[in-house]
């Protein structure tokens, strides 16, 4: 299998820790969807990152179906087997994924000129971004977080976008407001499965 996307991309990163955290064997090639879009769409015609190129040839987009194929795979899962567990998993999943989304937005407007910017847009993705950031704040401090023994997909979700908050918008999530977040995923990036994986923008 082949992986494509730069590790600075939040969605690329999540795919590959699971993928490693399953016991997958996959190769990585970082191609950025902005510098590199020519030869990233030989790959994916729809320059979307990440791109999963599976063993038989077959092109897979969207970070969530990559994982899903290589749960497929592996024939195990991350989750927690427990039906309460698992759902509130699946929970904190997604508002990791919404964390991620929304500092993304936040940097692409960012990138606009002032002039083409939306104060009322801007103030809401913001918003949101913040709430989610303080309800995976308020998870961690209940103990919903971790950063193992065992990593569930909620506790990979949480530090990767705190992670990517902290790498591209910094002034916009400061560690002192959501500090049992910021501790849960700084001892996440201490393990050597997420140090295998380092955002990187080369």
């Amino acid at each position: 299998m082949l992986l494509v996307g730069m590790l600075d991309s939040p969605y690329v990163r999540r795919a590959a820790i699971t993928g490693t955290l399953l016991g997958l064997e996959f190769e990585h090639r970082s191609v950025s969807v902005f510098r590199h879009m020519p030869e990233f769409s030989k790959i994916n015609p729809l320059i979307k990152a990440p791109t999963l190129v599976a063993d038989d040839g077959t092109v897979i987009s969207e970070s969530l179906l990559i994982i899903q194929h290589f749960e497929d795979v592996a024939g195990r899962s991350l989750r927690p087997i427990e039906a309460g567990a698992r759902v509130r998993d699946l929970s904190l999943t997604g508002i990791g994924i919404v964390a991620a989304d929304k500092a993304v937005s936040v940097e692409y407007e960012r990138k606009r000129p002032e002039e083409r910017r939306y104060a009322n847009w801007q103030e809401r993705i913001l918003t949101q971004l913040h709430t989610a950031l303080d309800l995976l704040d308020q998870a961690a401090k209940r103990g919903e977080l971790s950063a193992g023994p065992e990593l569930r997909p909620g506790d990979i979700a949480a530090a990767i976008a705190w992670g990517f908050c902290r790498f591209v918008i910094p002034e916009f999530a400061p560690e002192d407001r959501w500090p049992a977040l910021a501790a849960q995923a700084r001892a996440c990036e201490a393990l050597d499965v997420f140090k295998a994986w380092p955002i990187d923008r080369e």
